[in-house]
Parts: C-alpha cells; sequence; structure tokens
C-alpha cells in the first residue's frame, strides 16, 4: 500500500511549501496523479485524512485529478487515451507508441483558509 507513504510526501511538500504559522489554515491539498502511478483514490483519501487528523480535527482537503493514460502513436501519428492497460493504437493497431499522459504524480496547489474564516 503506497498510498500511506504518497500521504506523508505530500505532507512533507506542503509542509515545505508553506510556513509553520501558514500550517494551520491549510484548507485542501490538490494533486495530479496518472492512471499509471496506480494509486487508488480512496485509499490515498483515506491515509491522507488519517495522517492529517489530530485530536478529533480534521485537517485539510485532498482533492485528485486523475490523469488518463493518452499515446501518440509513431506510426499514424493519432493520439488517443489508452483504455486498460492494452498499449497499441486504436486507429492502426501499431504498438509504436509514446506514452504522453499517464505518469503524472504532482501537487498543484495548497489553498489556505483565511485566518478569519479559520476561526469560525
Amino acid at each position: 500500500m503506497h498510498e500511506l507513504s504518497m500521504a506523508y510526501e505530500i505532507n512533507r511538500i506542503v509542509d515545505e511549501s508553506v510556513n509553520a504559522d501558514q500550517k494551520k489554515f491549510v484548507k485542501s491539498v490538490r494533486v495530479r496523479i496518472g492512471k499509471l502511478q496506480n494509486i487508488l483514490p480512496d485509499s490515498l483519501n483515506f491515509c491522507f485524512e488519517a495522517v492529517n487528523s489530530t485530536c478529533g480535527t480534521m485537517g485539510p482537503k485532498l482533492e485528485i485529478e486523475q490523469v488518463p493514460i493518452t499515446a501518440e502513436c509513431n506510426k499514424c501519428g493519432s493520439v488517443n487515451e489508452i483504455e486498460g492497460f492494452v498499449f497499441r493504437c486504436i486507429r492502426c493497431g501499431s504498438s509504436d507508441i509514446k506514452v504522453i499522459t499517464g505518469n503524472e504524480l504532482s501537487v498543484i496547489e495548497i489553498e489556505l483558509f483565511e485566518e478569519e474564516d479559520k476561526e469560525m
């Protein structure tokens, strides 16, 4: 279950990106994860919540953007989304393809509460 280590890594990135005073104002963290990373969104959400919950209070919300696998055919030039894990061009059947998307794994946004919003 690499989702737990991923949740810790996301927290490390947040810690490096905001100063200690801002940490308590983190509202949400948005990540972009390609399907080739083989990360289960529900498991990652569960692990992220577990890592961030303290004394019954909820931590920041994790927003996951899943990126489909797309590939460009080196033979006919078409660009298509790959369904499942059959890496062939759906147009000409060639296996000579280049993966364009699906390997992404990044924190793309950290949203903070305004100080007044957090106190409510």
